[in-house]
């Protein structure tokens, strides 16, 4: 009966191994990404980053993140955003004012699929690892306190709160503050 009983646990154990996936499931507020869907497509589905889905949409960008790529996008939460002084969000999305915003929005944008460990590699050389974004100014970076932060033009860190989010056109990083260039 032992035997029996092994043999049941191995088949088990081995049904449960090949059914297991083979990766881990990303997920960003709580809803899950992936990989085999674009920026465009699987950021709607985090409730934590609906504030960036309407500024991308009153930009006119959805397109271009539903774009081949690669991108590697540093994506602001909502928190982020209400990090902003009060009332920035709303004048940002008004359709007068697309261009200042689409030039925030790009400035999150890098050409390129880099991965946080690639990051890391480049954040602990001196000066830190410099990325020129799709908007043309560059972006910074750097390790603080243990973690990966982004510098923006104006000296502002942003901490990568969840790094490494695979997506079929490129990476995401979900931050923790607004890049200003």
């Amino acid at each position: 009966m032992k035997l029996v009983t092994s043999a049941a646990a191995a088949l088990v154990a081995a049904s449960v191994a090949f059914s297991a996936p083979a990766f881990a499931q990303v997920m960003v507020g709580g809803a899950p990404m992936y990989a085999s869907k674009t920026i465009a497509e699987n950021a709607p589905n985090a409730p934590n980053l609906t504030t960036l889905v309407a500024a991308v949409k009153a930009a006119g960008l959805v397109d271009t993140l539903a774009g081949k790529g690669p991108f590697t996008v540093f994506a602001p939460t909502n928190a982020a955003f209400k990090k902003l002084p009060a009332g920035t969000v709303d004048t940002l999305v008004k359709p007068e004012n697309k261009e200042k915003l689409t030039q925030i929005l790009t400035y999150h944008v890098v050409s390129g699929d880099y991965s946080a460990k690639e990051l890391k590699a480049g954040a602990m050389k001196k000066g830190g690892m410099k990325l020129t974004t799709v908007e043309g100014e560059p972006l910074t970076v750097k390790m603080s306190k243990g973690k990966l932060v982004v510098v923006d033009a104006k000296g502002g860190m942003s901490t990568i709160q969840t790094p490494d989010v695979k997506q079929k056109n490129g990476v995401v990083h979900v931050v923790g503050s607004v890049l200003m260039p």
